[in-house]
């Protein structure tokens, strides 16, 4: 397995920026490996796949997971406000790196990730897809 490993700094959008190594490193199948870091405001997704959340707190990043690709991204992620609770769903555009974000994505060989509609879901699902 390949890693991309990138430090992501104050103003960056955690989306936009995996979105972009994504493309830049032409990822085909890829995996959230680790994410440590801060965020100064956050955007998230609820699990009814249609509320949309934002988050003014300054937030530590305590989970990000999912998978890559410079086809789509599918993620999702926890965020430990200042009085330790939680709060965490689908990653939207909108988290907004604070202070940084040590990022590292596994490419994994082999594999290419697709888009495919799903008629018992009605949405485009991600399929997995070996080379």
């Amino acid at each position: 397995m390949q890693t991309i490993c990138k430090r992501l700094h104050r103003g960056d959008d955690l989306l936009e920026s995996i979105r972009h190594l994504a493309a830049e490193h032409q990822i085909a199948a890829g995996v959230i490996l680790s994410a440590v870091g801060c965020i100064s405001k956050g955007r998230v997704r609820d699990a009814s796949g249609v509320t949309i959340r934002d988050i003014p707190d300054h937030c530590e990043i305590v989970s990000l997971n999912g998978t890559v690709s410079a086809q789509r991204c599918h993620l999702h992620i926890a965020l430990s406000k200042e009085d330790l609770s939680t709060i965490g769903g689908h990653l939207t555009k909108g988290c907004i790196i604070n202070t940084t974000c040590e990022l590292v994505i596994g490419i994994l060989d082999g594999w290419r990730i697709g888009v495919e509609q799903d008629d018992e879901t009605g949405y485009d699902e991600l399929i997995f897809e070996e080379v």
